[in-house]
C-alpha cells in the first residue's frame, strides 16, 4: 500500500482528498490511499518523524508551507524562491520539498484566457501571495502591485518578488484604489477578508482570480462578474496544483485532470446543497 495525505489547520473542509482519490481511481492505483490530518506548525516535525516506508507524499496547506522548508532534506529551487513548500515527496527515507501552487495558478489563468496579463495586483502577503508573484513572473510580467494590511510587514513578500525579478509597488489594502487600474487582480486573502474591497475591485474593470473556492462565489467574485468582468475561482488552482502533486508523488505523467475536475465539482455541489 502507498499512502499520502493533506496536512494543515483547519483541514476538515479540504477538497484535496476528493481530488487525489479520484486520480488514483482513474489511474488504477487501487493500493493508494489519501487522507487528511489536522496538523499545525508545532506538530509537523513529529508527524514527519512518524512516517514509514509506505508514505509517498504530503500536501501542505496553511499554516505549514514555510515551516516545511526547514524540515526537508532537499528542496526545489522554486520552493526556496517562493519561500514555501506545499508538497513533500517521500522516497527512500528522504524528504523533498516542492511547490505546485505556482503551477496551479499559471494553469488556472492560462485555461481562463488570462495567461498574458499586461498588469496585475496581488491582494495579501502570505505564502500564497508569494506563489502568485512567482506565477506572474512566469507569465512574463516584470512589475506588479501588492496590497497588504500593513506595508511595513511585507518584507517576505517583497523579497519573493525580487527573487523573481519583479519590481513591486506596495500599498495598504485600506488605500486599494491607489493600486488599481490593472488588468488582473489576484486575491490571496482568506475567507471573507476580501469582501470589503469587492466594490472597488469590480469598479476597476479588472479581471479577478480569487484563490478561495468555497463558498463560491465569493462576494468579490460575484461583484466582478456582475460588472461584466472575468472571474477565475480557486478551485481551478487547487485542481491543477493537485494534479501536479499526483505526478510528483506517483512518478506518473498520465494524470486524469478531467476526472479530478468532475469529482471536485460534484463534491462542491454536494456541499453547497447541504
Amino acid at each position: 500500500m502507498a499512502r499520502a495525505a493533506v496536512l494543515g489547520r483547519p483541514i476538515e473542509h479540504s477538497l484535496s482528498p476528493v481530488l487525489h482519490r479520484a486520480a488514483y481511481a482513474a489511474m488504477g492505483l487501487d493500493d493508494w490511499v489519501y487522507e487528511a490530518y489536522e496538523c499545525d506548525e508545532t506538530g509537523l516535525w513529529g508527524f514527519l518523524e512518524g512516517l514509514d516506508e509506505e508514505w509517498a507524499g504530503l500536501s501542505l496547506t496553511m499554516p505549514l508551507k514555510r515551516t516545511a522548508l526547514k524540515l526537508v532534506d532537499t528542496v526545489s529551487d522554486l520552493a526556496v524562491a517562493v519561500g514555501g513548500a506545499n508538497t513533500i515527496v517521500l522516497r527512500e527515507g528522504r524528504r523533498h520539498g516542492d511547490n505546485t501552487d505556482v503551477h496551479g495558478i499559471v494553469a488556472a489563468l492560462t485555461e481562463a484566457g488570462l495567461g498574458a496579463p499586461a498588469s496585475a495586483l496581488v491582494l495579501g502577503g502570505g505564502a500564497t501571495a508569494a506563489s502568485a508573484l512567482a506565477a506572474l513572473a512566469d507569465l512574463g510580467l516584470t512589475k506588479a502591485g501588492l496590497a497588504v494590511r500593513n506595508p511595513d510587514r511585507a518584507a517576505e513578500s517583497m523579497a519573493a518578488g525580487e527573487r523573481f525579478g519583479l519590481a513591486l509597488r506596495i500599498g495598504a489594502l485600506d488605500r486599494l484604489p491607489d493600486l488599481l487600474g490593472v488588468e488582473l487582480v489576484i486575491s490571496t486573502l482568506p475567507g471573507i477578508a476580501a469582501d470589503p474591497y469587492a466594490a472597488q475591485v469590480a469598479a476597476s474593470g479588472a479581471s479577478l482570480f480569487d484563490v478561495v473556492y468555497a463558498p463560491w462565489p465569493t462576494t468579490c467574485a460575484a461583484a466582478v462578474e456582475a460588472a461584466g468582468g472575468t472571474v477565475v475561482g480557486g478551485f481551478e488552482m487547487l485542481l491543477h496544483q493537485a494534479a501536479r502533486q499526483v505526478v510528483l508523488m506517483t512518478g506518473r505523467e498520465d494524470v486524469p485532470v478531467e476526472a479530478m475536475r468532475a469529482a471536485g465539482e460534484a463534491e462542491l455541489a454536494r456541499r453547497a446543497s447541504a
